[in-house]
């Protein structure tokens, strides 16, 4: 008697599990959002998603963090075309930023954070050189991306790989559960 609610409850569970990577794999390939880079103290963000409306192609936002709204952070209009637009802001001091896009139809095309390191690259001559030779050059480079503090070291990058292995994982989860009530469910013969 009690067997048939397990297996429904089973078949419940896996469908739901099936129909999850779907909707995750949609809403990814549905959003192109935004890319942010940081070289020294100039902070760059890239995005395909915004449409121009009356010359303009929308604005993004760099906020730092006692900044909480669009507004309050410093703004810079999205320049480009059609296929990709961008915004930079330069002589921004170390810290972690959120970038926030805007489209010029009032959607966000994005948010990220980022960390500036504010190491900048820099030339330097060896004190004996002599009018042949040349300086050495020495960079510190700078993270690309930001890690997100308090989230577990994680970024914000979640490609649609990504979630449909997420998703298989959980399948296959929910798959071993039902299988291991089912086969509890089962009268044990001697």
């Amino acid at each position: 008697m009690r067997t048939p609610r397990v297996i429904v409850r089973s078949g419940l569970t896996v469908a739901a599990a099936a129909a999850l990577p779907l909707a995750f794999a949609g809403a990814a390939a549905a959003a192109p959002g935004i890319s942010v880079s940081t070289s020294g103290t100039t902070v760059a963000v890239t995005t395909s998603a915004c449409s121009e409306i009356n010359g303009s192609w929308g604005t993004a936002s760099l906020l730092n963090n006692r900044q909480n709204t669009f507004a309050e952070g410093r703004q810079v209009a999205l320049s480009g075309s059609a296929t990709s637009q961008s915004a930079a802001w330069s002589s921004v001091t170390p810290g972690t930023y959120t970038v926030i896009v805007r489209c010029s139809d009032n959607s966000t095309a994005g948010t990220q954070s980022v960390i500036v390191s504010g190491a900048t690259p820099t030339a330097t001559a060896s004190p004996t050189t002599t009018s042949t030779a040349t300086p050495t050059m020495s960079a510190t480079a700078s993270p690309s991306r930001g890690v997100m503090g308090g989230l577990g070291g994680a970024v914000k990058d979640h490609t649609t790989l990504t979630l449909v292995a997420g998703g298989g994982l959980v399948a296959a989860g929910v798959g071993g559960a039902a299988w291991y009530l089912r086969r509890r469910a089962k009268p044990h013969r001697f």
